[in-house]
């Protein structure tokens, strides 16, 4: 198209124009669609809006067209018309005239995830209520997953994504389901930085207790884990106390370690798919490198730092070396892969169990609780209660289909 030339514009009605809501309904089967258009296309109508979703074989299909020149004798031929095509097709046809496009959206945007294992009609009513109270106005509803939690998406606008946030954070725990509200818009859709957690997140294990166990010191070990996880114990004196009780294992635990660590459910999945949608995936540790770059090599991840356990003459010391990844190294690690990356912060996820995740949960732009402590569950944007880590995902808006088109296509 030359510089002088110009599209014909979207045909957009006014306010008071006259418009026709087409609506069928019926068992789905292929043509139904394009039937419909050949029968309104006789009328010369301008399509406004089209809605089409299918749910178990049946179909609704919502078309809104200006109405037909001519007046009440054209657009009671259209109704007649179209009425009889529907019959033919056994299908079912109304059609409510109005005026204008579909009402503005409300300002303040907002995608909200509602992820439920099962998903109950009393925790949908419940979050639906909640969307209404805080102002909001559900534009759309759609079904991300149904394996292997159900997930749906809330289209909400009229209504504070932060607002939101704190109103179906409450309702979500009451409710036993996972709520994620996010701010619409481009940046959903751009290309992010996923860090996570490794123990308890990334993996099922705690990498030093897996150490503790050769040393025969795993209970105490844990116990200690357990309330540094709660916020009980400052992490690095931990840390360092815990790491005391190794001295002496032989090197050759870390191979030993590495082949007892369990990824956690869906890890591959999740980052097999985020890796083919273009967006770099870290980990930051308060366990170790030696076992963090072996995940790092396997999993094909572009960040990952750690605490390095110092090996002398062949045996663990029981002192870790250079600088220690605490709760503040945790964020500070997030900005500084963020910056390497090219990623705004706030286009960065996070995605940890424990308290010394907060600081990294809080500066991310969306902040994951995953199977948390109760402390981190409060103090995150979202939670995950499940135990598959690609429903991470959805949060994000991917659906299920395009999970498995991801693994197909490899």
């Amino acid at each position: 198209m030359s510089a002088s030339q110009t599209s014909p514009a979207t045909p957009v009605p006014a306010e008071d124009e006259p418009t026709l809501l087409v609506k069928i309904f019926g068992k789905d089967r292929p043509g139904i669609t394009a039937g419909l258009f050949d029968t309104l296309a006789a009328y010369a109508v301008d399509v406004v809006d089209i809605e089409q979703i299918v749910t178990r074989g049946r179909i609704t299909l919502c078309v809104l067209v200006t109405a037909p020149e001519g007046g009440g004798n054209a657009e009671g031929d259209l109704r007649a018309t179209v009425h009889s095509w529907a019959e033919s097709m056994r299908l079912q046809a109304e059609i409510i005239s109005g005026r204008g496009d579909n009402r503005p959206r409300g300002t303040g945007r907002s995608h909200v995830t509602v992820l439920g294992h099962p998903l109950t009609a009393e925790s949908t009513a419940a979050i639906a209520a909640r969307i209404t109270g805080t102002g909001g106005n559900i534009d759309r509803i759609f079904r991300l997953a149904k394996y292997p939690v159900t997930a749906v998406e809330f289209a909400v606008s009229g209504a504070e994504t932060e607002t939101l946030r704190t109103a179906l954070a409450l309702e979500a725990h009451s409710r036993g389901v996972d709520v994620a509200v996010v701010a619409a818009g481009l940046q959903r859709r751009a290309q992010r930085l996923i860090v996570m957690d490794v123990d308890s997140t990334l993996i099922q294990d705690e990498v030093i207790e897996l150490f503790a166990a050769h040393a025969g010191c795993e209970a105490e070990v844990a116990e200690v884990t357990a309330r540094a996880m709660r916020g009980e114990l400052d992490f690095e004196e931990s840390l360092h106390a815990r790491v005391a009780l190794l001295a002496g294992l032989d090197e050759s635990v870390v191979d030993k370690v590495r082949a007892e660590v369990r990824l956690t459910p869906g890890a591959r999945t999740l980052i097999r798919t985020l890796k083919r949608l273009g967006y770099q995936v870290g980990v930051v540790s308060g366990g170790f490198t030696q076992v963090t770059d072996d995940l790092q090599e396997r999993l094909g991840l572009d960040f990952a730092s750690a605490n390095t356990l110092e090996i002398v003459d062949g045996r663990l010391t029981g002192r870790v070396t250079g600088e220690i990844v605490d709760r503040a190294g945790k964020a500070r690690l997030l900005r500084r892969f963020a910056a390497e990356a090219g990623v705004p912060l706030a286009q960065t996820v996070a995605i940890g169990d424990g308290a010394n995740d907060l600081d990294m949960l809080n500066a991310a732009g969306l902040g994951v609780a995953f199977n948390a402590k109760p402390v981190v569950r409060q103090a995150a944007h979202t939670a995950v209660n499940v135990p598959f880590l690609d429903t991470v995902l959805y949060l994000l808006g991917v659906t299920r289909e395009e999970v498995e088109a991801a693994r197909t296509h490899e």
